[in-house]
């Protein structure tokens, strides 16, 4: 079912929406958020999901790092012979990705209360370079058709690009106007329809990644790796 190394962004798909569901229902059940749409980070501040919420997305890091460096190793072996972009524009591309998997980790290892500043600048270096990512990753796509993917397939990519950009740019416009940092969230008080809509607006960025990279499996499945050996006689 998983040919080449397709199981890669599979287990990225698979583990990242574990990892925002498991936090979710931990902090729900914990009383510790409001169940309508708290930040993403929220549901990962307090112990017990803090914990759970940093494993989870540090692994989520490791494996987006792992699929942006094999997505990149796949365009430049069929740039060998089609040529369709420039080996230096690829590797920007896969500087970005590697910049907003840092930015995550950044965000699974400061809590929201605990040290609010430095989360919020790693929050905004994952957002902002996986928007960059994937937008570029949608330009190379469709400069590598007919050949190596469908229009169809760049159209849902470049979709998702657009869809996550205007979500992108109100989810920092509201979040600077609020003007406390907390978790619980009540309907009512100060700010909240700014938490409200920006909260909205995070949720679909984030999940806009995630069905991204959902549409590289069927890339990944005509992609191998293999690790050869040279032994030399003197």
């Amino acid at each position: 079912c998983m040919p080449g190394v397709a199981f890669v962004p599979a287990l990225l798909v698979s583990w990242s929406s574990a990892a925002f569901i498991i936090s979710y229902v931990i902090a729900v059940l914990a009383g510790h958020v409001e169940p309508f749409v708290p930040y993403i980070s929220d549901t990962g501040t307090k112990p017990p999901e803090s914990g759970v919420f940093g494993f989870m997305i540090n692994i989520s890091a490791l494996l987006a790092s792992i699929t942006m460096y094999i997505r990149y190793l796949l365009i430049e072996k069929q740039n060998e012979s089609s040529h369709f972009v420039r080996s230096s524009c690829n590797m920007f591309t896969l500087c970005v990705g590697l910049m907003g998997c840092t930015g995550m980790g950044i965000v699974a290892t400061f809590q929201e209360l605990a040290v609010p500043s430095v989360h919020d600048i790693g929050a905004l270096v994952a957002f902002g370079s996986g928007v960059v990512y994937i937008t570029l990753q949608s330009i190379i796509s469709y400069k590598s058709c007919p050949r190596w993917n469908t229009y169809f397939v760049c159209h849902i990519r470049m979709a998702i690009s657009v869809i996550s950009c205007i979500a992108f740019i109100p989810m920092i416009v509201f979040a600077s106007k609020i003007s406390m940092t907390k978790i619980d969230w009540t309907p009512g008080e100060k700010d909240y329809t700014y938490h409200f809509m920006s909260a909205i607006c995070e949720w679909t960025v984030a999940f806009g990644f995630i069905f991204f990279f959902l549409t590289f499996i069927r890339d990944f499945q005509r992609f191998s790796l293999r690790i050869s050996t040279e032994i030399h006689e003197e």
